[in-house]
């Protein structure tokens, strides 16, 4: 054989090599997707949140709700759930509260106390997060007067601005929602919800009834007092849902 065929040859056999290695190598990086694909959990919902959403649950009480998202999305990796009590708190004031945050820690998510909704934007932690939903159910200082006086009401109303002002710093700008779940009727209507949200300047996406039946195994909490463990009427209550309003930041722009 001449030099110029046996180079021919050793060449055409390298190719070869190198054109089935090159397929063996992408046949195996297709299947390693594959595998990626098939290992990505499907989206579950509960009522308007998703197990893709990186949620804030800010007040939690018990962390009952907080749980019952977690069951419903077989994971709690996507929650961040706080109080504003300290871990002795929790364990003195429900009868679930440390079963709760350790079922929420096993399934992977982040419990944090002594969180106040009027400050935690600057939260070590929470200022280096942006949330999808973030969640405020009855928002509620504790029974210090009496529901319907001004004293009482007033105060309500400081802790409701002070919750929307630092939940607009933590949403996501583009698609994130700040939700508000709120008791209808006398003296709730006094607090001035949506009026204080438009002043921060969010807009009201929608309103919709609130049933605690939605979420299996959410307990309510006074939260307050020696009946802290106990039950509150809920009566009628609704979710507002807010979103930064773009356009008022437009104007200022403009402006």
């Amino acid at each position: 054989m001449g030099k110029q065929e046996e180079y021919e040859e050793t060449e055409t056999e390298s190719k070869s090599s190198d054109v089935e290695q090159y397929e063996e190598t992408e046949t195996e990086s297709k299947s390693s997707d594959d595998d990626d694909e098939e290992d990505e959990e499907p989206e579950k919902w509960k009522k308007h949140y998703s197990s893709k959403h990186r949620m804030l649950l800010v007040g939690e009480g018990d962390f009952s709700f907080s749980v019952s998202l977690a069951r419903a999305f077989g994971s709690a990796s996507n929650l961040v759930s706080t109080t504003v009590d300290n871990e002795d708190d929790i364990a003195k004031k429900y009868s679930n509260g440390v079963r709760n945050v350790r079922e929420l820690e096993e399934k992977g998510g982040i419990v944090l106390y002594g969180v106040d909704a009027k400050e935690m934007s600057q939260h070590f932690f929470l200022r280096t997060q942006r949330f999808d939903r973030i969640v405020y159910n009855f928002p509620h200082v504790g029974f210090l007067f009496r529901e319907a006086s001004y004293c009482q009401i007033q105060l309500n109303k400081r802790l409701i601005k002070g919750y929307l002002s630092n939940a607009k710093v933590l949403v996501k700008q583009d698609k994130g929602e700040i939700h508000v779940t709120h008791k209808e009727g006398d003296p709730y209507d006094k607090w001035d919800l949506v009026k204080k949200a438009e002043k921060i300047g969010l807009v009201l996406q929608e309103i919709v009834p609130f049933s605690r039946c939605d979420y299996p195994g959410y307990d309510n909490k006074r939260a307050h007092g020696s009946l802290s463990d106990a039950p509150f009427r809920l009566g009628d209550s609704s979710t507002y849902k807010f979103k930064p309003n773009h356009s008022s930041k437009l104007k200022q722009i403009i402006k």
